[in-house]
């Protein structure tokens, strides 16, 4: 730790990501925060059944905290959970619906591989994160759907938002029948390459609803068409992360009521 360095306290909300077991009393939290991006923190004694604040940092929490350390990552990576208020337990509306818990842990797992640097501001994907648990947490949607428009919208925060109404490789305005996922997206039969997939008519269309949000036409969408847009979407991430997802696999697509 650089001399004269003192570790100060500082405000922020934040969504619990992952947590981890650390000796026998504590963890190791994985937050995702507003103002300064994915960072991890220590929480002394949180699994004692004393703990003051233990159940208020599991994942998929929503919560306002106090942290001791260097936002601007003086001294050591990890910081100290000083304080915890909870804000939206999303967590514990879906702990024991399967279909719901593993789409959220799917949406925690991305959020934590598209912010491979600590304590750089990610806003967006903040809001993105908070509002995906919020609408698994709501059960107004299918889980596949809420997860398949974070994925999309995520994606596009990233800069690997696929090509939905024009030509991936050329422009050309569409719709086009082949989706072509090294490509990156929909393709026109020039640019075709072999091997591109030919989804149902109405998948391209339900993946451009879900991304601008039109939960009319995406509520709406046959069985079929969402289990091929789960198929692109899946697969159109983990070709540009170059990695696959360890949830994802696990996600059960089965249909929610809302």
């Amino acid at each position: 730790m650089p001399a004269g360095y003192r570790r100060h306290l500082y405000r922020d909300d934040a969504v619990v990501l992952r947590v981890q077991k650390l000796g026998e009393s504590d963890r190791i939290v994985t937050l995702l925060t507003r103002r300064h991006g994915r960072l991890r923190a220590v929480a002394r004694g949180v699994r004692r059944t004393t703990s003051r604040f233990g159940a208020r940092l599991e994942p998929f929490g929503h919560i306002d905290l106090q942290l001791a350390g260097s936002p601007e990552g003086v001294g050591s990576s990890l910081h100290s959970v000083s304080q915890v208020e909870a804000l939206s337990l999303f967590g514990k509306s879906f702990l024991t619906d399967y279909p719901r818990y593993t789409a959220a842990s799917a949406i925690c797992e991305t959020a934590e591989r598209l912010t491979p640097v600590e304590r750089e501001p990610a806003l967006r994907l903040f809001q993105l994160t908070l509002g995906a648990l919020k609408a698994l947490a709501a059960g107004e949607h299918a889980g596949s759907l809420v997860l398949d428009a974070y994925l999309l919208r995520a994606m596009a925060f990233a800069g690997w938002a696929p090509a939905l109404t024009e030509c991936a490789v050329c422009g050309e305005p569409g719709p086009h029948a082949a989706f072509a996922v090294p490509a990156g997206g929909a393709v026109c039969p020039d640019c075709r390459p072999p091997g591109a997939a030919h989804p149902n008519p109405g998948t391209l269309g339900l993946m451009s609803a879900l991304t601008s949000g039109d939960w009319t036409v995406a509520d709406g969408s046959a069985p079929s068409e969402r289990r091929e847009c789960s198929g692109l979407v899946a697969a159109h991430l983990q070709w540009h992360m170059e990695r696959s997802l360890r949830s994802l696999p696990l996600v059960d697509r089965r249909e929610l009521k809302p």
